[in-house]
C-alpha cells in the first residue's frame, strides 16, 4: 500500500474485527456457502437464517436449483455490501454435452474464440429484462474433452449465463449444445478452497456453541464482513474521519492514510480504520496519484456505511481530547 501519512489509533473506540464479541460477530458475518443441487439459493439463505437464529440473511448471485458451489451468505449489517458482491467476477466448472460427435481440434478452437466480450440476451427462465448486453469472459479453460463432453472452467463477468454460452457454442459449431451440470467455484473474493461450508457444517457449529459454549467453530465457519471486501481496492483512514464516513459524508483528502495503487477514479473502494475494521463503501474520486499528491479535496464519495455511527468519536471531540492531553502535558512542565 501506498502511504499518504502515519497515523495512530485509540484504543478507546472500535475493536479489531478478530476480538468481537461473537453477538457482534454474527450481525457483520459472511458464509462462503456450499450450496447443494436441489433447493433455490432464496431457501438457502432461509435456512441459514433460521439456523442461525438471526434477522438478517442475504445470498449474493443466484444460483439456479439444480446449480452446486459458492452462495455467499450475509448476515446482519453485513448485507448493507450485497452489491459489490452482486458485481464481482465468478469462476464455474461447467460440463457441456455437444448434440453431434466432433474433432477434438474443433471443440477447443470454437470454445476458446469466446474469451474475450460476448453478446448474450438472458434466457426466457431469467428474471432480469431480455434484453441482448455485453459480457466479458475473462478465461475459459478446456479441461477435458470425452467424446460429446466437454469439461472447461470459465471465468466471467458478473451477470454472465453460462447456459446461454454453452447454447452459442452450439450454435457456432452448428452441432447445438447444452450444460449438463454447472459449480460455481468462485464468486468475487470467496474461493472453493478458502473455508468452505455446508448446511450440515453450519448447523454442527451452532449447536455445539449452544451446548457447550464453545465459539470456535462458529467463528470458523463464519467470516467477518471485511473477508467479503477482500477484492475491493483499500484505504485506510484515521480516527477522526471515521465517524463523518458514518454519517454518509464524502473522504476528504486530510482523513486519508493509506490507499493501495492502481485506483482510478470511478472506481469502488473500500474504507477501513487502523484497527481493520470496515467502515463503508464508496466510489472513487480521484485516481491514486491524485490521492497520495493531493492535500485537499474529495477522495471518496460514501455510498455505502458498514459501521455504526458513534463508534468513533466526532471528529470536534477528538480534537478537545488531544487539546485537553497537550494542556496537561504542557502543566507537568
Amino acid at each position: 500500500m501506498l502511504v499518504k501519512r502515519s497515523g495512530k489509533t485509540n484504543s478507546a473506540y472500535g475493536i479489531p474485527p478478530e476480538k468481537r464479541s461473537l453477538e457482534m460477530h454474527m450481525s457483520l458475518g459472511a458464509i462462503n456457502l456450499d450450496k447443494t443441487s436441489g433447493p433455490t439459493s432464496h431457501e438457502v439463505a432461509a435456512w441459514v437464517k433460521r439456523i442461525l437464529e438471526v434477522e438478517k440473511a442475504g445470498h449474493s448471485g443466484t444460483l439456479d436449483p439444480k446449480v452446486t458451489g459458492i452462495l455467499p451468505v450475509l448476515l446482519g449489517d453485513a448485507t448493507r455490501i450485497m452489491d459489490t458482491l452482486l458485481l464481482a467476477g465468478k469462476e464455474y466448472i461447467c460440463l457441456m454435452r455437444v448434440h453431434k460427435p466432433q474433432p477434438k481440434k474443433r471443440l477447443f478452437d470454437v470454445c476458446v474464440e469466446f474469451m474475450g466480450p460476448i453478446f448474450q440476451k438472458p434466457p426466457l427462465k431469467s428474471s432480469v429484462v431480455k434484453e441482448r448486453r455485453i459480457r466479458t469472459i475473462y478465461y475459459l479453460d478446456v479441461l477435458e474433452i470425452e467424446e460429446q463432453r466437454v469439461l472447461m472452467r470459465v471465468g466471467c463477468q458478473a451477470g454472465t449465463y453460462i447456459r446461454k454460452l454453452c447454447f452459442d457454442i452450439g450454435l457456432a459449431l452448428g452441432t447445438g449444445a447444452n450444460m449438463e451440470e454447472l459449480r460455481r467455484t468462485r464468486a468475487g473474493p470467496f474461493r472453493e478452497d478458502e473455508t468452505l461450508v455446508t448446511l450440515h457444517q453450519l448447523i454442527d457449529a451452532y449447536a455445539t456453541w449452544k451446548e457447550t459454549g464453545d465459539e470456535t467453530g462458529l467463528r470458523r465457519v463464519i467470516l467477518p464482513v471485511e473477508a467479503a471486501l477482500r477484492h475491493l481496492p483499500r484505504l485506510v483512514i484515521a480516527d477522526n474521519a471515521v465517524d463523518a464516513i458514518c454519517h454518509g459524508a464524502p473522504l476528504a483528502l486530510p482523513g486519508l492514510l493509506r490507499l493501495e495503487t492502481d485506483i482510478s477514479k470511478g472506481d469502488i473502494v473500500a474504507l477501513f480504520t487502523l484497527k481493520g475494521e470496515a467502515v463503508g463503501i464508496g466510489r472513487a474520486d480521484m485516481n491514486s496519484r491524485q490521492m497520495l499528491d493531493g492535500k485537499t479535496g474529495i477522495a471518496v464519495l460514501t455510498e455505502r456505511v458498514i459501521m455504526e455511527p458513534g463508534t468513533y468519536p466526532k471528529a470536534w471531540k477528538l480534537a478537545e481530547r488531544d487539546a485537553s492531553q497537550a494542556a496537561k502535558i504542557a502543566a507537568k512542565r
